[in-house]
């Protein structure tokens, strides 16, 4: 077994794309430790990721985990009941019921209210330091963007926001000084969920929340049977609750911070965008290209011996693919490591392939989209504060962002 402990730790945190490349060319489907010290097998190809993100034989349900392999977060199972940890039917069913809040016509319908809020947050920029000022753009705009919308389409009170961010922060990137944290927010996490569906169920409201919560308590009263095509458990509500918030703040705001960045590496495309903003959708999608918010999908599990590329994982072992990896593979992406909002950037695989495509897309594109067009148009001389080299990134093996974003405008 050639494990490369340094590689994955040392060199994928401070330089993830130079890693990949290095693994591309030697090694595409490489046995590694994994995050947490056990074993896995690391994919970096963009044709094998693309395929395995497809494959009906790599199952996401850890049940099907070999005992001492990599599994994810540890959570109870009233949040870990969710379509990351799923295979067909229950995450077919659990996925068309929540998937009609998330189509591209029906989040469309924010453009308005997002873009009302990313003009209070840059109101708030001005008022705080005048027409000119510095601010940290993660703190200040890019995290409290993604946590309002994703908190107003639940419907989550205003007072409980900031403490859900906390709890996301530590989840995804561990203190590896503070080993409770990360289970002392997850019972928090619990705690919360608990109480929040208990109120929804005493007083609904026009929120998504409040429309599960019709759908598991209708379709308990009327006697459905566990296999009916409107059936949640109680587990899988506050599972998707759980999820639906974790995942729609996480990767947006990440995703937002590190296209600001890309722009201000890159001055002579930002002044393009900004001269031709409508060009913004599809400058999105190299956006999330060149440096997505998630460097590998979630971990799945072979149900019998599979091959990937020219290896063959055992049935039970972990397989990571490398999303990341993948979208930089220059034999799919000619110069693939070169940031350019003229190049087509369709066929990526930043949020995912086949059943298991990111839910919330359509959402993550559309904030991104106007966080980037108020920022262009409000903050015309925004400049990095600070030696690019002196940012600070996530200490996380899965998740790709920057802690702040230092700017002046």
């Amino acid at each position: 077994m050639s494990t490369d402990q340094d590689l994955l730790t040392d060199g994928l945190l401070a330089h993830p794309y130079a890693v990949y490349d290095r693994l591309r060319d030697i090694a595409p489907v490489h046995r590694v430790t994994g995050p947490d010290g056990s074993p896995a097998w690391l994919v970096t190809r963009y044709d094998d990721v693309r395929q395995a993100l497809a494959d009906p034989l790599l199952s996401l349900d850890k049940r099907h985990a070999l005992p001492g392999g990599y599994k994810g977060f540890a959570l109870p199972p009233a949040l870990d009941a969710n379509l990351l940890n799923m295979d067909p039917p229950d995450h077919t069913r659990i996925r068309r019921l929540v998937g009609r809040a998330f189509t591209t016509r029906r989040v469309e319908q924010l453009r308005a209210p997002i873009r009302r809020t990313a003009d209070r947050l840059l109101d708030a920029l001005g008022t705080n330091g005048g027409p000119h000022g510095s601010t940290d753009l993660i703190a200040a705009y890019a995290a409290p963007l993604p946590i309002t919308v994703i908190c107003d389409l639940l419907g989550v009170p205003d007072e409980h926001r900031r403490d859900f961010r906390a709890w996301t922060d530590v989840l995804v990137a561990p203190d590896p000084a503070r080993p409770q944290a990360a289970k002392e927010a997850v019972v928090a996490m619990l705690g919360f969920f608990t109480q929040l569906l208990a109120d929804k169920r005493k007083e609904p409201a026009d929120d998504l929340l409040s429309d599960l919560i019709a759908v598991r308590d209708e379709s308990d009263s009327a006697g459905s049977d566990r296999t009916g095509s409107d059936r949640l458990t109680e587990d899988e509500l506050m599972s998707l609750a759980f999820l639906i918030l974790f995942a729609g703040y996480e990767n947006t705001v990440q995703l937002i911070g590190t296209a600001v960045l890309a722009l201000l590496q890159h001055p002579g495309q930002l002044a393009a965008l900004r001269a031709d903003p409508t060009r913004l959708p599809a400058a999105v999608e190299e956006f999330v290209r060149y440096d997505g918010p998630a460097l590998l999908a979630i971990r799945r599990f072979p149900l019998e011996d599979v091959t990937i590329g020219d290896v063959t994982v055992p049935a039970g072992e972990t397989v990571l693919l490398s999303l990341a990896a993948a979208n930089r593979d220059p034999r799919r992406f000619p110069d693939a490591d070169r940031f350019d909002l003229g190049r087509d950037a369709a066929g990526h695989l930043a949020l995912g392939h086949g059943i298991h495509y990111c839910l919330g897309a359509p959402l993550a594109r559309l904030e991104t989209e106007i966080a980037l067009a108020a920022l262009l148009e409000r903050l015309p001389d925004l400049q990095l504060d600070g030696d690019p080299g002196d940012l600070r990134w996530r200490p996380s093996l899965r998740a790709r962002g920057l802690l702040t974003l230092p700017v002046t405008y």
